[in-house]
């Protein structure tokens, strides 16, 4: 079983047909998917699967706090399922793909105290851009 799966079955997230296969979907250490691209490939199978029902999990997998969403320069939003890992965003320019990336370092020991304008910052999101493999 998925490390995804386990985390939802360990929650009492109750788990119909529709759900599992849009956890199936989203699995992996590298999954940065749109709803649409769930919904398809949720219905791939599952074919009956309606997209309301594939919003509605998304929405209550991110209010779980079991998956994250992803916005990044007015594309559509991606569903990061990796939420209890720290790491970053590498998102290709060009072509959309996002990939988790963990560099070492604390991102919020880079912030010097004059620039934290008295703020108590308790979170930084980095997001990494360039061109991918396939793009260049």
């Amino acid at each position: 079983m998925s490390g995804l799966l386990e985390r939802l079955r360990g929650r009492g997230w109750r788990m119909t047909s529709q759900r599992r296969v849009v956890a199936e979907v989203l699995d992996g250490d590298h999954v940065h998917l749109t709803a649409d691209e769930v919904h398809a490939r949720a219905a791939e199978r599952l074919p009956e699967i309606s997209r309301a029902t594939v919003y509605n999990a998304l929405g209550e997998l991110v209010a779980l706090g079991e998956v994250v969403e992803v916005a990044t320069d007015g594309r559509a939003k991606r569903y990061d399922p990796n939420a209890h890992r720290p790491h970053q965003h590498l998102v290709c320019s060009n072509c959309g793909i996002i990939r988790d990336v963990h560099p070492t370092g604390d991102p919020l020991s880079v912030l010097p105290a004059e620039e934290r304008f008295g703020f108590s910052v308790s979170k930084a999101e980095v997001t990494y851009r360039g061109i991918c493999p396939s793009c260049t």
